[in-house]
């Protein structure tokens, strides 16, 4: 890969508007649900080719989810729960630090209080990030240990932890592993491993979160009761930890989160109340984007600086009052990750500018002993925004370098650190997320490893973001009708992203000016269509915006603002990007 003259900073897009679906196909399925041949090749695109299935997707039901028995181990884990039930026994739930192990901890937890686990012999622990580290604990197996526990669940972690797993049947603990990570060439010897992704196991979905498997298991037990409907409740849960995960927004997840913002925006439990109000967002309206920018970033501080069964408290808080308090602290909480990330960010800025040589490393390696472990993740997404190459960011934890791989589209950064884990201590994680270990004497041997895999299967096109373009479309086509089914894709997420529009030689109208943070606020119009629009971040790009261009956008409603709007909306364009247009 050459990396020669490549301004790395340089704000560069390729354009890839994807080709057609099959015009037949595109009409027969426009004529069948009634909607506009762009419409219908969208939906193709994503894979709806067919009456049922686009009414599966835009009515979707939960009766559609997936029978939770095809998950393998799921008879035997709806038989231990039965058991441990029948016998009175002491339970502890063994979460994460993110979102998505501490809402699975806070789900599991209520449900077992409601299948009659009385609070002395129900118990749950999240691990502190510095003093344990990621995963199952000793310390958490000695406390479920304490506390008389013999049975142990674990959600978002675990289908690594062999040696953990050991150490706790020593105990005389039986374990029950709800995760959805990648499995090692050896599962631990649980009482159960419930994992999508484990081989072998039939699970239709592959793509549910820690928190939505422990949910299949809640799904499966009340199904064995016949009472299967009893979860459903519980939605609001999968749904925080579905969207914060960054896991497709397809399927089982997209029916999943569609009914469990409904009930959030409805009848929000008391906990995650406090939490919308004292971050400022409004009840009934939050979406999808709202929980991973606003509500995902809170609920993650306080396990980022401190305590994480803080964020359980609050989920499981039924006292509005108490509610209030701990949504408060998480508050503050975030405030102070933001002071720290904002410092450890421009430090590893400054790194970067100064001492690594962006021509020739395909990846960016920072360790530092004083960097702060809870926001260095958060730290490499924002290098990957600014420089985007893989990034790994690490800090000196108990006497070993740990820390945080970001990847760029399209670079399974899993795979690479796999391809060198001779290097090191431990990993695990996604395709474009993951955690690692490495000793402090061999952290110049892991760069230069590492790097070299990156330059080997990292392509230069790679290194180019890529935006994918659903239509070619011209103003005229942003009808009311046209929005409204637009809206109907909601909830947004991964693999079900809001529809991206090419619109060519578009006039700007008018002055543009700089808005918020670098974002460029101006007005296009053609064949008599004016459109408000605004490019997040594209402020620097404002010399450029003259004339006719081509630009690349999608659609959204923005509420108008006063008093006296009484909650109107108007469309607006989220520019992505724009060039200068060729015809005039």
């Amino acid at each position: 890969m050459d990396l020669q003259n490549r301004d790395v900073t340089a704000r560069e897009h390729r354009w890839n508007l994807a080709p057609p679906p099959d015009v037949p196909l595109v009409n027969q399925l426009a004529k069948e649900i009634n909607v506009s041949p762009v419409i219908a090749q969208i939906l193709i695109r994503r894979g709806i080719d067919t009456y049922d299935k686009a009414r599966s997707f835009f009515r979707p039901d939960l009766s559609q989810l997936h029978d939770p028995f095809l998950m393998d181990g799921m008879d035997r884990a709806v038989d231990r729960l039965a058991k441990a039930l029948a016998n009175r026994e002491a339970v502890m739930i063994f979460g994460d630090y993110d979102v998505d192990g501490t809402n699975g901890a806070a789900m599991l937890y209520l449900f077992l209080r409601q299948l009659g686990v009385p609070t002395n012999r129900l118990f749950y622990h999240i691990p502190d990030r510095i003093k344990e580290g990621y995963g199952v604990s000793r310390f958490g197996i000695d406390r479920a240990k304490e506390y008389g526990a013999s049975l142990l669940f674990t959600v978002d972690c675990g289908i690594t932890a062999k040696e953990q797993v050991e150490y706790a049947k020593s105990l005389g603990l039986d374990v029950i592993i709800c995760d959805h990570h990648e499995a090692g060439d050896d599962l631990p010897k649980a009482c159960v491993v419930l994992d999508p992704l484990k081989p072998g196991d039939g699970y239709p979905f592959k793509y549910l979160c820690g928190t939505g498997v422990a949910f299949k298991l809640m799904q499966g037990f009340a199904r064995s009761r016949k009472e299967e409907e009893s979860v459903y409740s519980y939605v609001d849960f999968v749904t925080l930890a579905t969207v914060a995960d960054i896991v497709p927004l397809i399927g089982e997840n997209r029916t999943l989160v569609k009914f469990g913002l409904s009930r959030i925006n409805s009848d929000p439990r008391p906990g995650l109340r406090a939490l919308i109000e004292s971050a400022g967002l409004s009840l009934g309206k939050l979406t999808s984007g709202q929980i991973v920018f606003v509500i995902a970033p809170r609920n993650n501080a306080v396990g980022r600086l401190g305590d994480a069964m803080r964020a359980v408290r609050l989920l499981t808080a039924e006292d509005p009052k108490t509610a209030g308090e701990l949504a408060r602290v998480l508050e503050e909480e975030n405030r102070n990750r933001r002071k720290i990330d904002e410092e450890t960010f421009l430090h590893a800025q400054e790194l970067v500018e100064n001492y690594l040589d962006l021509e020739n490393d395909a990846a960016i390696i920072l360790h530092q002993d004083k960097w702060h472990p809870g926001v260095i993740g958060i730290v490499a997404s924002r290098l990957v925004e600014k420089y985007y190459r893989p990034t790994i960011m690490m800090t000196t934890v108990n006497g070993v370098a740990r820390g945080s791989a970001r990847s760029v589209a399209g670079f399974d950064i899993y795979q690479a650190l796999k391809r060198v884990e001779d290097k090191l201590v431990q990993f695990g994680g996604h395709k474009y997320a993951a955690g690692l270990a490495v000793q402090l004497d061999r952290i110049e041997e892991f760069r230069e490893a590492f790097n070299a895999v990156v330059k080997e299967f990292l392509s230069e096109e790679l290194l180019v973001r890529e935006i994918t373009i659903d239509a070619e479309i011209d103003l005229a086509d942003l009808t009311p009708r046209f929005r409204r089914i637009l809206g109907e894709f909601a909830p947004f997420g991964p693999q079900n992203q809001r529809p991206v529009f090419l619109a060519r030689s578009v006039e700007v109208l008018g002055a543009s000016r700089i808005v918020g943070k670098n974002h460029l606020r101006f007005k296009v119009r053609k064949n008599g269509h004016v459109y408000d629009a605004i490019g997040f971040g594209l402020g620097d790009l404002k010399d450029r915006l003259k004339n006719r261009i081509d630009i690349v956008f999608a659609v959204d409603e923005t509420e108008v603002r006063g008093s006296a709007s009484n909650g109107d909306t108007f469309p607006q364009l989220k520019v992505k990007d724009f060039r200068q247009s060729v015809v005039n």
